[in-house]
């Protein structure tokens, strides 16, 4: 039996159906416009409720750097809006949906804030719940609520706009997003060195962050992946790539970019790229595109930089796998061959040894289903993950399971 759908025009709408579901203790997939369904557990539901609806840009004022937006507005609709007015949001939010098998930018503002997902920018502008400012949203209870604000100072308590981040719809059904956006680089410049052995590309990109030029992006590919590029030329380079990106005007740009090759002038074999070549490279990463193979599993680990290499030629040994790094290293991208548990368990095993967290990003819903999908959580942490889900979602309909198993 098909579970019936659900698209509330309104936030009274929506708390109504919520309150509902509460009420009779029946389970509700909590989606924007779907394009994040293959991401978590999957769940098994009664009703989906959709916020696609909830599709307008409710304020924008540039002068002031803030947006707010419905959660159901798709996020190329705000980005396109953003570059018309040279601006952008600055967390380069990760582009889920191609990984998934779906297009660029068909997701929405409100699965991006749901995700907590960052792209290649973090390092320098940090992740997605810092520039959040304000939400508005439903709990489990069938209660509107709003948090948060149009500035960046938050009264003492709780940041529930914060909390809400990342948390894939299991607390509450986000209705509006407040987000800070930033102006636009005027210029991009990518610098890549070819042929660096893994171990001494993650040291180049670790003292190229600690430098003072302000690189906005720092990512390692291995031998082979850059054939999973849309630069032709790069394509056609079997060696690993090395990319360093800083962005500004073009005259700091200029000055940061000469001083980063003298840096490492002992890597001889480099190529800059500027301009849309550097921002079309960039929107790559953005995407994982050069993993993006239908049927293999894809991992996101969050590690250590300086670890990075060393857990990566551990796994080697074991299991079969392409890795991109982003971050200096300090977030990997790993595509590995299918088996019946994804690597899940000599994944985790391995990964103990060397501390961080890994996320099964794709694998098909059978091993989502079985597998830890989310790190799976300390015994204090988990108690206080299900407070929260008691607190906000006392009758567990939101999105069940979609992280945790019973949660």
């Amino acid at each position: 039996m098909q579970p019936r759908f659900h698209a509330p025009e309104t936030v009274e709408d929506l708390a109504d159906l919520l309150l509902g579901y509460a009420q009779e203790g029946l389970p509700v997939e909590v989606r924007g416009l779907g394009s994040k369904l293959g991401y978590g557990r999957p769940v098994q539901t009664a009703a989906v409720v959709s916020t696609e609806k909830f599709d307008e840009i409710t304020l924008y004022e540039p002068s002031e750097l803030v947006l707010s937006a419905g959660s159901g507005t798709p996020l190329a609709k705000i980005e396109k809006l953003l570059d018309e007015n040279g601006q952008q949001l600055a967390f380069e939010p990760f582009d889920l949906p191609p990984v998934l098998g779906g297009k660029p930018g068909e997701g929405s503002i409100g699965g991006v804030f749901a995700t907590g997902l960052s792209g290649s920018r973090r390092v320098l502008s940090g992740a997605a719940r810092d520039h959040i400012l304000g939400v508005k949203a439903v709990n489990g209870r069938g209660e509107a609520f709003k948090a948060g604000g149009r500035v960046m100072k938050n009264v003492t308590g709780y940041d529930l706009s914060k909390l809400l981040t990342g948390s894939c719809g299991t607390l509450s059904v986000l209705t509006e997003i407040t987000m800070k956006v930033l102006p636009k680089p005027e210029q991009s410049s990518t610098l890549l060195f070819f042929d660096v052995p893994e171990a001494a590309a993650i040291e180049l990109l670790c003292k190229a962050m600690g430098s003072p030029f302000e690189v906005s992006g720092a990512a390692h590919l291995q031998p082979g992946l850059a054939a999973g590029l849309s630069d032709k030329p790069l394509r056609e380079r079997a060696e690993s790539v090395t990319a360093l990106r800083v962005e500004g005007f073009e005259g700091a740009v200029r000055y940061r970019a000469a001083k980063l090759k003298q840096k490492f002038a002992a890597f001889s074999d480099l190529t800059e790229l500027s301009g849309d070549r550097s921002r079309r490279f960039w929107s790559d990463i953005r995407q994982v595109r050069p993993l993006q193979s239908a049927g293999r599993p894809l991992w996101r680990i969050s590690t250590a930089p300086s670890r990075a290499a060393d857990l990566v030629a551990a796994l080697r040994h074991t299991i079969d796998l392409k890795a991109l790094y982003d971050w200096s290293g300090g977030q990997i991208w790993l595509e590995t061959g299918a088996t019946s548990d994804a690597n899940a368990v000599e994944l985790r095993r391995i990964l103990a040894d060397f501390g961080g967290y890994a996320t099964l990003v794709r694998a098909e819903p059978g091993i989502r289903a079985s597998a830890d999908v989310f790190q799976p959580l300390e015994m204090r942490l988990m108690e206080i993950t299900r407070a929260l889900k008691a607190s906000f979602d006392p009758a567990g309909i939101l999105n069940p399971g979609r992280m945790y198993s019973g949660v």
